[in-house]
């Protein structure tokens, strides 16, 4: 049989960057096909050609031994490629139902829609409600939604790009059992993620990208993690220096923190406690929407309900303050969607550092000091090794890797008191993760003090001096780091800790 799909000498070319030289690449019927590279390596727009998203300058592709060009991705639907793609194409403003009917015939009765998504997300275990709105979901959650349409055309070659960047345990071994079947009935997988141990376990082959060029093709079982990273980043991986040290005074304390629903499907929090001590990192795990984002915006000030005195700063009540008032003492924050929240594509980086910085340093009397916010552009961008042409790059430029870095050296470089951060390391290559975790670790060791928000458990337990659990707006008490077990936090993601069933019918009570 000829290959699924083969790619000859595809070149992209950009006006600062050549995305893709002269990239081979061939994917057989069944195979599940892993392709590796730093963040900036060309793999998004490689997929994005296949796909009919960007067209490729040089090159052609075949599909099943037969040269094509692919349009756009009504074309590539067409011939039987489904993709998730790492930045979500979803309508904010739209139901889960509406955003996927975009995508099909124009005739296709909604309610009759709303069932087969219904039966699809059941079929492969993914929470997913068809008559809910874009905007009131999670990142996790709206992954779930591109995971379902893709799914739901039964596609012969399916791109996934980092699909279980925001997925617990349990949900990632229940889609690669998903992947098995389908590889096992004749589709085609392309798999994009920087988890080595997600491509050694599942896939059969590997494309390694350096800078645009493939570097390398091997079979992911016969290597090791570190073999991987050094075929896709050329060197070895460095390794974290973390020192136990004893947490200093508490700087946030939060208490009896009662939210009640934003919209219909919002997530209400429910007797939210927990201090934070400066110099330590305290981690919050949790499966997607489970009122995590709630918490990141009544704690940012982007959500000003909360009580005034069910957070304290130093003591002060700071409730009902704005967020420019508690980034003006001292706290920082990095959201969970890049795009849109952590920075505004349209406009260059140096204008996207203005977001959080608007001290004196970089504006004066109400005018922006442009040689100042350049420079403090180059240097994050020079310090955290971000892939861009400079600070005028726009940020929609970026990978979504590179934006990542950008986005989280913007934040550490201003020494915070207190950083809050939501999923730092999501779509972020191995070395650029390992970057991220010991600048977060050198910040703690600094004094500040850190609430880390993610779904990755590795990096909770490798990042966390204390860990909390949160399930259904309410969270866990407090364990060390030593006390913690990967089996113990995934009981209590389930809202299965000691006392959570009577704290809540205390609360229906009342």
């Amino acid at each position: 049989m000829p290959p699924r799909l083969a790619l000859r000498r595809i070149t992209k070319t950009y006006p600062a960057v050549r995305a893709n030289d002269a990239v081979d690449l061939t994917v057989e019927p069944g195979e599940i096909h892993a392709v590796l590279g730093e963040n900036g390596a060309g793999k998004s727009t490689l997929m994005k050609i296949i796909y009919g998203v960007v067209r490729p300058d040089e090159g052609t592709v075949e599909w099943d031994g037969q040269a094509v060009q692919i349009a756009n991705p009504a074309a590539a639907r067409a011939l039987g490629l489904g993709m998730v793609f790492q930045h979500f194409s979803l309508f904010d403003t739209l139901t889960v139902a509406e955003n996927i009917a975009l995508g099909l015939p124009p005739d296709t009765p909604l309610q009759a829609l709303a069932g087969r998504i219904e039966q699809t997300a059941g079929q492969y275990g993914l929470d997913v409600q068809p008559h809910r709105h874009v905007h009131t979901l999670s990142v996790g959650e709206r992954q779930r939604v591109e995971i379902v349409r893709a799914l739901l055309g039964k596609p012969r070659l399916l791109i996934l790009d980092e699909p279980t960047s925001v997925l617990t345990p349990q949900a990632v071994q229940r889609l690669f059992e998903v992947l098995r079947q389908l590889a096992a009935e004749g589709c085609s997988i392309l798999y994009i993620s920087h988890k080595l141990d997600e491509i050694r376990s599942l896939c059969h082959r590997c494309t390694v990208m350096r800078a645009g060029r493939v570097t390398g093709v091997c079979d992911p079982r016969q290597e090791t993690e570190a073999s991987l990273s050094r075929l896709m980043i050329g060197a070895d991986l460095p390794v974290q220096q973390r020192q136990a040290r004893a947490a200093g005074p508490v700087l946030m304390r939060v208490q009896g923190l009662d939210l009640p629903r934003a919209h219909p499907f919002a997530t209400p929090l429910s007797q939210v406690a927990f201090d934070l001590h400066a110099g330590e990192i305290l981690g919050v795990a949790g499966v997607s929407g489970n009122g995590q984002q709630e918490l990141m915006g009544v704690l940012s000030g982007e959500d000003p309900r909360a009580a005034s005195d069910a957070i304290a700063l130093d003591g002060t009540p700071i409730g009902r303050q704005s967020a420019a008032w508690r980034r003006a003492r001292g706290l920082a924050f990095v959201p969970e969607e890049r795009l849109g929240r952590g920075a505004v594509p349209e406009l260059s980086l140096a204008r996207n550092l203005l977001l959080s910085h608007q001290e004196a340093q970089t504006v004066r009397h109400g005018w922006i000091r442009s040689g100042v916010v350049q420079r403090i552009t180059a240097d994050i961008i020079d310090r955290f090794h971000v892939k861009a042409a400079g600070p005028q790059a726009l940020a929609g430029s970026l990978s979504g890797g590179n934006l990542q870095k950008f986005i989280v050296g913007r934040e550490v470089v201003r020494r915070p008191r207190l950083l809050i951060i939501a999923q730092p390391t999501w779509g972020v290559d191995v070395g650029a993760a390992a970057q991220i975790r010991g600048e977060l670790l050198a910040l703690r060791d600094a004094g500040c003090a850190i609430l880390l928000i993610s779904e990755e458990l590795d990096e909770l337990l490798e990042l966390s001096d204390r860990l909390v659990v949160m399930a259904k707006g309410r969270l866990s008490p407090s364990i060390t780091r030593e006390q913690a077990s990967r089996e113990q936090i995934g009981q209590w993601m389930s809202g299965l800790w000691p006392g959570a069933a009577q704290a809540a019918q205390e609360t229906a009570h009342a």
